[in-house]
C-alpha cells in the first residue's frame, strides 16, 4: 500500500504516477492512495501494516516515522536528518544509509546503491514478521516514552530549570 499525497511538483505526481502504473501491470495488489487521508483513516493503516517505510532524502525530524511507530509498526527509514534521532537502528526497525550530495537538494549520489540498500533493509524486515512485531512493539514503547507531548513537556520544563539555576 502507497500513500503518498501532495507531491512538491506537479512533475514528481507525474512520475510517481507512472511508476505505480508500471508497477501495477506487474504485480498484484499494488494499492496506491495519492490523497492525504484523515488522522484515524491513516491510524488504521499505521496499525495494520507491518513494517512502514520512508524512503526521504530530507526529514526535519521524521514525524511520519513517528507516527508509524506510535501505530505499532516496524520502520524502514533513510539516515538523514531527524530520523536516526527517532528510529532506533536494529531495535524499533532498520535504518538505510543514503550518501547525498551536499547541494542542499538531499539528492543520493548512487541512486541505484540508495535503492538496493532500501530494498534490502525492507526485504529484511518484511522477511521476518515476528522481528518486525519486535520492532514495532519497540517503536511504540519509544513513541510513547520518549516523543509524547508529556515526554516533551517533561524535556522543556528540564531545558528551563537548567538555564534558569
Amino acid at each position: 500500500m502507497l500513500c503518498a499525497g501532495a507531491p512538491d511538483t506537479p512533475e514528481i505526481m507525474a512520475e510517481v504516477q507512472e511508476l505505480v502504473r508500471l508497477l501495477q501491470q506487474t504485480r498484484q495488489g499494488v494499492i496506491w492512495i495519492e490523497r492525504m487521508l484523515p488522522r484515524d483513516e491513516l491510524s488504521a493503516i499505521l496499525t495494520a501494516a507491518t513494517t512502514f517505510v520512508c524512503p526521504s532524502v530530507y526529514e526535519p525530524l521524521g514525524i511520519v516515522n513517528l507516527e508509524a511507530m506510535a501505530c505499532g509498526a516496524a520502520v524502514v527509514g533513510t539516515r538523514t536528518g531527524g530520523i536516526p534521532e527517532v528510529v532506533d537502528d536494529g531495535v524499533t526497525g532498520r535504518i538505510v544509509p543514503i550518501d547525498q550530495l551536499q547541494d542542499g537538494t538531499g539528492t543520493p549520489v548512487d541512486p541505484e546503491q540508495f535503492v538496493a540498500d532500501l530494498a534490502a533493509g525492507l526485504t529484511e524486515v518484511t522477511g521476518d514478521p515476528a522481528r518486525a512485531a519486535e520492532y514495532g512493539a519497540a517503536g511504540r514503547e519509544r513513541a510513547r516514552r520518549d516523543f509524547s507531548w508529556a515526554a516533551i513537556a517533561d524535556t522543556t520544563r528540564a531545558l528551563y530549570e537548567e538555564l534558569t539555576a
